[in-house]
């Protein structure tokens, strides 16, 4: 299985557009290669590079979907996929782009196929999907971007 986006490389940066210092929208992503008998797909970005005076484990959820049907091949620039969202860190229900407020930041977007829907509301954080997930992986794979502020 294989994310990507046509905006940016895996490990490069992010453009602006999508960020707080842009338009602050999701970048467009392409997924590939879904393996057979996945019942759903789960879409996690986060940041592990968050100052420990701002949150203490260092972690901020930027955006939470899950339930995402397997036929999903494409996330159009701007648009959220369908399935359920979770809430993110800001208490966001949707995409929250990157805004580092010290240094470049690493931005993992996780995608996970798995062998069955998840039995979750929307608002569900990312520790409860993550629970929820857990057993249930098939594959997974990741599209790491980075963004500093100017």
């Amino acid at each position: 299985m294989k994310l990507s986006s046509r905006e940016f490389d895996h490990n490069s940066i992010i453009p602006p557009k999508y960020t707080c210092d842009g338009e602050n929208i999701n970048p467009p992503l392409q997924i590939s290669n879904i393996p057979s008998g996945t019942k759903s797909l789960v879409l996690i970005m986060d940041d592990p590079d968050v100052p420990k005076r701002l949150r203490e484990d260092g972690m901020w959820d930027h955006w939470i979907v899950f339930n995402i049907p397997p036929d999903t091949h494409t996330i159009p620039e701007g648009k959220e996929p369908p399935g359920i969202h979770g809430k993110g860190t800001a208490g966001n229900l949707y995409y929250y782009g990157p805004c580092p407020p010290d240094r470049e930041h690493r931005y993992f977007f996780k995608l996970y196929a798995l062998d069955k829907e998840l039995g979750l509301k929307e608002g569900a954080s990312k520790n409860t999907v993550e629970n929820e997930m857990s057993g249930h992986i098939l594959e997974q794979t990741e599209l790491i971007g980075r963004y500093e502020r100017k």
